[in-house]
């Protein structure tokens, strides 16, 4: 009796510990408890331009980096980039920006942006073959043929204050171009008129 007690004892221990462990690794994966709401800059910023001239001015720096335009509307943007830091990874980075008008006479925007990484591993497969021969029962033979494809293996959002310092940047700097293009205009439109 005093061995099944012992034994019981000791399985409650363990079963124990394991919980304790499934609790920590819960803690420690549960993303949501990490995540806060607090008034942090990294993701906004104040533009002097309607909407739409902010997001083409967003439009504009994405494609001035190389990406790809999956969307362009009005106050909303959305490029695509591909990168492949090894033979067997590639990453995608997605970024999205939408302008939310920011005063009542439209004239200040509130430029969001958020960037995703994809992130794909080579993951190779190889195929065998089954030849049946009479005398010997069935043989399954080892060939190079094999099925390698890209799997997604993480997904995360950018978190880092100077990607989005820089590409901030870059947006007020085509708003910048494009007001000096107005000045310039108006400018040229006055002396022609006159």
């Amino acid at each position: 009796m005093a061995g099944w007690s012992l034994v019981a004892a000791l399985a409650l221990a363990v079963s124990g510990c394991g919980s304790l462990d499934r609790e920590t690794d819960s803690h420690r994966y549960n993303v949501v408890a990490h995540e806060t709401f607090g008034s942090s800059s990294t993701y906004s910023r104040l533009f002097d331009a309607p909407p739409e001239r902010a997001c083409e001015a967003a439009r504009r720096a994405l494609l001035s980096q190389g990406y790809l335009i999956n969307v362009a509307k009005g106050k909303e943007v959305e490029g695509q980039k591909s990168f492949q830091p090894a033979t067997d990874n590639h990453q995608i980075i997605t970024i999205r920006v939408v302008c939310a008008a920011d005063s009542k006479d439209g004239k200040v925007t509130l430029g969001f942006v958020s960037a995703l990484k994809d992130t794909y591993n080579l993951k190779k497969s190889s195929n065998s073959a089954s030849v049946g021969v009479g005398a010997l029962g069935s043989l399954s033979l080892p060939f190079s043929a094999g099925n390698d494809s890209m799997v997604k293996v993480a997904s995360e959002t950018v978190s880092s204050a100077t990607f989005y310092d820089s590409f901030f940047d870059l947006i007020k700097s085509y708003l910048r171009q494009d007001d000096e293009l107005r000045q310039q205009s108006l400018t040229g439109d006055e002396e022609f008129v006159e």
